[in-house]
């Protein structure tokens, strides 16, 4: 009931923030569930180096806290100060929508929405089942009701490339004149030189991820597992893989294998295996991929961002291939438009593990990253869409 209220009290403070006059001078960034991550955090870093009118609100604390705690301006978006920081700011930067802000300050803002994976999936008003097709197309009122920044468009919209742009422009029923076609600021920390790196690492990551790559410089090769988000919520690592035998198997490899969650997913005990790491799932991994040096991955966007770095190999693991295109469409061929070695199942998995992965074909993935990405993954200008 009380979430019923507040989301009714949201509907009625909405167009009161279409009165209050927005400043082309102040930017407002933000990320999904008040965290600080995503292209929001890094361009918003890189607007802040640059000495512009910028700040991060967040429903979070924790991260308000954080993000001050690197001399950069944040404001708890509940906060007087941060909710009229909301309302001031002409432009609103956010990873997917305007709740990663705040939806029902936004009216009259200039949305730029960065998004947050390029890919095959069909999402928003192209989704054919799923929470995301009772929320966009059957409309249920319990999707409707407590979604409505589904519904608020932004004015432009991030797609990457000319391949990208026809599906999220119909996706968030945009006309293409407001994609942006350009790269991810993410995609900079992947492909940037070491002392860069570094030097990013030092001044804007916490202390854990710090502790956490001191540690992994104890296995001699590294292995990144991230699964895409399914519909059905399951718990898609003790499930599916026998940790036990994947453990015992990097072992004798001298190998780790990161487990990277989806938020929405179940944590899962690792108790006894030390060749099996969980990454927090509100954990920047943006900045561990480079010394990583396989992915396993399945229908995830984040094998688009991984094939910017190179000398890296993929590992395809499509345990529910079938009955995960029946959760969730492609718009084209899946065969087509991926990379890597396959697994059908845990066993091929472990072989693959045992023996290593195969090198990328490197034609195929310049073609892939041409295609997916444009002529420059990491070239992006948003000048001329602030202070509009």
């Amino acid at each position: 009931m009380l979430k019923f209220i507040a989301y009714l009290l949201g509907y009625i403070a909405f167009p009161f923030s279409f009165m209050v006059p927005r400043s082309r001078k102040k930017t407002a960034f933000g990320s999904f569930r008040g965290g600080f991550d995503g292209n929001a955090k890094y361009l918003f870093i890189e607007m802040s180096e640059r000495g512009e009118d910028v700040v991060w609100l967040s429903s979070s604390r924790a991260t308000v806290k954080h993000v001050r705690g690197l001399g950069l301006r944040a404001d708890w978006v509940f906060s007087p100060k941060g909710a009229w920081r909301a309302l001031r700011s002409r432009t609103w930067f956010v990873n997917a929508y305007t709740s990663d802000i705040l939806w029902m300050l936004s009216g009259g803002a200039h949305v730029v929405n960065l998004w947050h994976g390029v890919g095959l999936k069909r999402t928003e008003y192209n989704s054919t089942t799923g929470p995301m097709y009772d929320r966009y197309i059957r409309k249920t009122f319990g999707q409707a009701f407590f979604h409505p920044e589904a519904y608020r468009k932004p004015q432009y919209l991030v797609t990457a490339s000319d391949f990208q742009t026809p599906m999220f422009a119909s996706a968030f029923r945009m006309p293409e004149s407001r994609c942006i076609k350009c790269g991810y600021p993410r995609n900079k920390i992947l492909v940037c030189g070491e002392e860069e790196r570094q030097k990013h690492i030092a001044a804007y990551e916490p202390e854990p991820v710090k502790a956490f790559l001191e540690r992994l410089k104890g296995f001699k090769e590294l292995w990144i597992y991230m699964p895409t988000w399914r519909d059905s919520q399951r718990e898609v690592f003790a499930q599916n893989m026998d940790l036990t035998k994947l453990n015992s198997a990097l072992e004798k490899r001298g190998a780790a294998l990161l487990l990277k969650p989806h938020p929405n997913t179940v944590p899962v005990n690792l108790y006894g295996l030390p060749n099996v790491i969980t990454i927090d799932p509100d954990v920047d991994v943006y900045p561990l991929l480079p010394y990583t040096d396989v992915l396993i991955t399945d229908y995830s966007s984040a094998l688009y961002d991984y094939i910017l770095m190179d000398g890296k190999k993929v590992v395809l693991y499509l345990y529910d291939y079938s009955d995960y295109v029946k959760d969730r469409e492609f718009y084209f061929p899946f065969d087509e438009n991926v990379i890597g070695q396959r697994a059908g199942n845990f066993e091929e998995l472990l072989s693959i593990v045992k023996n290593g992965p195969e090198p990328l074909d490197g034609e195929k993935r310049e073609a892939l990253i041409h295609k997916f990405w444009g002529s420059n993954p990491v070239a992006y200008d948003f000048s001329n869409y602030l202070h509009l």
